[in-house]
């Protein structure tokens, strides 16, 4: 792997000479698990390292790691295919470099795979149904540019945390995500151009802690079902097109500890929704964010106390 570094600013790799594998800095050793005689490599952690450099198809011959931790270093080009060949890789993390092209397909023959984290990185182009049929725990894929729906096969994924947000996804949530029901604590949607209606089915959620679905195109009413996020701690809906009114069995779910709704078009809260979430009139980039409106308002985007409390100054672009 050494020749494939072209920069080690830290020296970390200054040690990586001679035939004692177990003794460079950053690789790991332990008994094999079919023959405890033999010491084998069981992990690469560079994780922090800033190197420079490929990843070279050798990586496939550490066919006894466990883990290969390589973030926030600067390795450029495709993932090797030869990585097919950890079949005991139990967490990959990739994120923080500047690797480039589809998918890297070839962590769906990992099989003992649970983690996977491509994130900050310039992956591209379409995810794969079958990744969300692994029984990956935790699958970090932000701020990549895939560009393709969020495939169907969603709900079959039995990650407590999938994070898809800063990316170009488009389309609709899938219905299945409610089949997450007894995993999922965590989705990070935001920052996508996903659009339609949120799906109803995203109220039998009930272990997610954290639901974050700004900075899309979704439209429609928030559906009532959102009652059953029982267990919700934070709750993103900002900057959509979000129309109606905010449901009260969504203001005022049990654990609830922040919640967005900004820069909407609804027509205000349910009468049910507590004082805590009061919505506040404000200017950001030439948008008005979520307001309480009148019934008898002509200009339902607008309510009088708004237009009062709103100074907007400066010339229109």
């Amino acid at each position: 792997m050494k020749k494939a570094i072209h920069s080690d600013p830290f020296n970390t790799t200054a040690d990586w000479s001679g035939p004692d594998v177990c003794s460079y800095t950053g690789v790991f050793c332990s008994p094999a698990l079919d023959n405890p005689s033999l010491d084998v490599v069981s992990g690469v952690d560079l994780n922090g390292a800033d190197i420079a450099g490929h990843l070279p198809s050798q990586l496939g011959l550490l066919t006894d790691a466990a883990l290969i931790h390589l973030n926030s270093n600067r390795f450029c080009g495709v993932v090797p295919k030869t990585l097919s060949r950890l079949s005991l890789l139990h967490e990959l993390d990739l994120s923080n470099n500047r690797l480039v092209g589809p998918f890297p397909s070839v962590v769906l023959g990992m099989r003992a795979l649970r983690y996977l984290d491509l994130r900050y990185n310039d992956f591209e182009g379409a995810l794969p149904e079958e990744l969300f049929e692994k029984n990956i725990d935790a699958v970090f894929l932000n701020d990549n540019r895939f560009d393709s729906n969020i495939p169907q096969s969603l709900g079959s994924s039995p990650a407590s945390a999938v994070i898809l947000a800063n990316n170009r996804f488009v389309g609709c949530v899938p219905t299945s995500i409610g089949e997450m029901s007894n995993t999922l604590n965590e989705i990070l949607l935001h920052g996508n151009r996903l659009s339609g209606c949120l799906p109803s089915e995203i109220g039998q959620l009930g272990n997610v802690t954290v639901f974050d679905a700004s900075y899309n195109h979704f439209t429609g009413a928030v559906p009532e079902t959102f009652a059953g996020l029982r267990n919700v701690e934070e709750l993103d809906l900002g900057h959509n097109v979000f129309t109606g009114v905010l449901p009260g069995a969504v203001c005022n779910l049990p654990k609830l500890k922040n919640l967005t709704f900004s820069h909407n078009f609804f027509r205000g809260k349910s009468s049910g929704c507590s004082s805590k979430w009061k919505a506040r009139a404000q200017t950001q980039a030439g948008t008005i964010s979520t307001a309480v409106v009148a019934k008898n308002n002509p200009y339902p985007c607008f309510s009088p106390d708004v237009a009062k409390a709103t100074a907007i100054s400066g010339a229109v672009p």
